[in-house]
């Protein structure tokens, strides 16, 4: 189509007609939204910056009015000047634990001291301690100095130096004495104030600090000294503004940076602050909202361009449309020069497709038998319940079958004796069987019945529907029909044929319960070398030669001793005996499943009782759906060898070391539990599941002890954690260790080289 002329010029002016208005749009768009949203933002940018400041200037303010209000202190008064603090621990401790609180009042605080003058100048640091260092005391002496009673600086007493370039509150007191004594030093958290900091900057370049009275550098966001090159000329700016607050824009290193500043009035001081902030992290939603107009703008070229183009394969001529119907997306470029006459590729494709339609009908009457199977095998195993009787009917007289006034007889045909075929047909050859097997039935059922048709299981069974009409007597034909069937393939394959033939069914949607029924029929069949037919009609007859099953508990016993003890070769030969008795009065095959069924159940019940899971050694199959396949006994003698036992032993053998371990482990928790009581080596056994010899020689093996020394040093820790933890007496933490108070004194000695009593003191002294 796209070769087409007309089409190309439809499609090129719808084009244009709905690109243009979108591009203006767009263009119109990127150009406002642009300029405006990235002046609101540095706006909004720079309130945000004075709001978070002033948060930052306020927890300040608390600091120092918290310190100023602590300095009031009783404790801070006239009498420190003339007690002695040596000797007035009481006063001591009082001071260490109000500069303690005072310490954990303000987040900024990191640290708080005093420093009192006299004769034997001392520091609370916060803990007392005498000042011997003149170095210390004269860093004191000339804060004491200091014309102003509250002030900050940058020098505390920290460390050894009392110069350590770290921001401090100064406070004197007493707080209204002319002649202080003693001076109070708030150490501030640097690394907590450079994360308030950080708040003024939110973004990962730029940073914030601020600055002195004198444009020193006093703290940074980042922590560090000296300021970057980038601080020093930002502060040059600052400086050179002449103004306590404002914002500017600074570009340095082909960065844009948005300055903004500001004071904060401290005690005796004014600091100011400069937050920097590259002007790329703060338009970042302008850039983006630009990319995603510019996006737009090209999804909506391209949306035009799809709709353009589907608007003029509307307007193409019918003919053209029914020329792509017909030869479809690469026919036209295969035409060659025939593509411009539409009446001659109409005719060649019309052609084409007639050939084809022959040749599908001809393959589909080749797989109509195929089809045919296919659905019944649906409907007898349920998967069409949901269709109506008339839709079945409609089906069924789609593949050719006449389905008026007919009722449905269903049997299911079964093979026993595949191994009597050794020589003719391996392992494996089950399908192959029942391929004959079926060809047979197919055989004699159309020489029998108007209309049948035979279902391959493909397992060594048959399924077979016949259509009769509704008034005529079909159950004499029918069993004489199974009568030859099972003579037939008897003769032919040499195997036995046992035939179910379920009752009449009346319609269509009740053949797959009527089949259902006869393959459950099935196992009553007797489990034995003989053709045998089961007709549901007359199953009462049928069950009147049922005698008794005997189950065989003395074999079932044996086989689950044989396989605990691990005699893989008996098990086997007492699962031979325990099939052949439930054989010996004419079982039937689910008398016989369900006896093996039992005994499984009983092997999973003493395999789990020892402790193992079956589902572990067994791989989570179900065993009980395997052995529900079996139908022939040598078959379920093998499957249980293989399956089973040979599983089991294999696992019982993997597992002999670690079970030493597990019954060392609970030897030693029933001692951790019990070493208060009367315990031996007898009782541990018992308790275990073990005999004492066993039980000696693996605990020696597993924890490098004997029995009777693990025990002695079990009880001999218990009896020392009672002596360090508690004040009970001797006699009654020997009982509690499980020992006679005049043995224990003996036993311990012996043990630590020294008396409880002996120990109990060493520990507390």
């Amino acid at each position: 189509m796209f070769r087409s002329k007309r089409f190309r010029d439809n499609w090129i002016l719808i084009l244009i007609i709905s690109s243009i208005p979108g591009l203006i749009f767009g263009g119109v768009i990127y150009w406002l939204a642009g300029e405006r949203l990235e002046n609101e933002l540095l706006q909004m940018h720079n309130k945000q910056i004075q709001l978070r400041a002033a948060n930052i200037d306020e927890q300040f303010s608390y600091l120092e009015t918290s310190v100023m209000h602590w300095a009031f202190d009783a404790n801070f008064g006239y009498s420190l000047s003339n007690i002695s603090l040596s000797r007035d621990f009481e006063i001591a401790r009082n001071i260490t634990q109000t500069l303690s609180i005072m310490q954990g009042s303000n987040p900024l605080a990191k640290k708080v001291e005093l420093f009192l003058e006299g004769p034997a100048p001392v520091r609370f640091h916060p803990q007392y301690e005498a000042l011997t260092n003149a170095v210390q005391i004269d860093g004191y002496r000339q804060l004491l100095a200091h014309d102003k009673k509250v002030f900050w600086s940058q020098h505390t007493s920290e460390s050894d130096s009392p110069s350590d370039n770290s921001l401090s509150l100064m406070i004197k007191i007493p707080e209204a004495d002319e002649n202080p004594f003693g001076i109070i030093a708030v150490r501030i958290d640097t690394t907590k104030v450079a994360k308030l900091l950080q708040t003024l900057a939110p973004y990962g370049d730029g940073g914030t600090f601020l600055l002195e009275e004198n444009g020193d550098l006093l703290l940074s966001s980042s922590g560090k000294k000296p300021a970057s090159q980038l601080d020093e000329a930002i502060t040059r700016e600052v400086l050179a503004s002449k103004t306590r607050s404002g914002s500017f824009l600074f570009d340095w290193n082909q960065t844009t940076y948005t300055v903004s500043f500001g004071t904060m009035s401290r005690i005796d001081t004014e600091w100011t602050y400069v937050s920097a902030s590259p002007i790329s992290a703060i338009t970042r939603p302008v850039v983006f909202i630009s990319q995603l107009i510019l996006t737009l703008s090209i999804g909506m070229l391209l949306l035009a361009f799809v709709l353009s183009w589907l608007a003029s394969r509307r307007i193409y001529s019918p003919i053209a449309q029914l020329v792509s119907l017909l030869t479809g997306n690469t026919a036209l470029s295969a035409l060659g020069k025939e593509q411009n006459d539409d009446f001659k590729i109409i005719e060649k494709e019309w052609l084409h497709l007639t050939r084809e339609s022959m040749t599908l009908q001809n393959k589909l009457e080749q797989q109509l038998p195929h089809l045919k199977e296919g659905f019944l095998l649906q409907l007898v195993q349920g998967y069409l319940y949901s269709y109506s009787e008339q839709a079945l009917l409609e089906r069924m007289r789609n593949f050719g079958w006449s389905v008026d006034n007919r009722q449905y007889a269903v049997l299911y045909i079964q093979l026993s004796g595949f191994e009597n075929l050794e020589g003719r047909f391996s392992s494996g050859d089950e399908g192959l069987v029942t391929f004959v097997a079926a060809n047979i039935t197919m055989e004699l059922a159309s020489s029998h019945f108007e209309q049948s048709e035979v279902m391959n299981f493909h397992d060594l069974s048959v399924g077979l529907l016949i259509i009769v009409p509704e008034e005529t007597e079909q159950k004499e034909a029918i069993r004489a029909f199974s009568q030859e069937l099972t003579h037939g393939i008897h003769h032919v394959l040499n195997m036995y044929v046992s035939v179910t033939i379920g009752s009449l069914a009346l319609s269509v949607v009740h053949v797959p319960s009527r089949f259902e029924e006869a393959m459950q029929a099935s196992s009553l069949r007797r489990f034995e070398s003989r053709n045998q037919i089961i007709d549901l009609e007359s199953l009462d007859e049928y069950d009147k030669e049922n005698h008794e099953i005997h189950y065989p508990f003395a074999l079932e016993r044996e086989i689950i001793q044989a396989i605990r003890t691990g005699q893989i070769e008996e098990a086997k030969q007492l699962i031979q005996a325990f099939l052949e008795e439930l054989l010996e009065r004419g079982a039937k095959v689910i008398d016989i499943q369900q006896g093996m069924l039992q005994l499984l159940g009983s092997i999973l019940h003493a395999i789990r009782l020892t402790g193992m899971d079956p589902n572990r050694i067994f791989k989570s199959a179900n065993l009980y759906e395997q052995l529900m396949q079996f139908g022939e006994p040598q078959k379920m003698i093998a499957w249980f060898h293989d399956k089973v036992v040979g599983p089991f032993m294999q696992e019982l053998e993997s597992r002999s070391d670690v079970e030493v371990k597990r019954t060392v482990e609970t030897a030693m928790i029933y001692l951790q539990n019990n070493y208060m009581k009367e315990i031996s080596l007898d009782s541990c056994a018992d308790y275990a599941g073990t005999n004492t010899v066993a039980l000696s020689k693996s605990f020696k093996q597993v924890s490098g002890k004997n029995f009777i020394d693990y025990l002695t040093e079990l009880r001999i820790e218990k009896a020392k954690e009672l002596l360090r933890d508690t004040d009970m007496k001797i006699n009654d933490i020997a009982e509690k260790a499980g020992y006679q108070p005049s043995y224990f004194n003996r036993i311990f000695k012996k043990q630590e080289g020294i008396t409880p009593s002996q120990y109990r003191e060493l520990n507390r002294n």
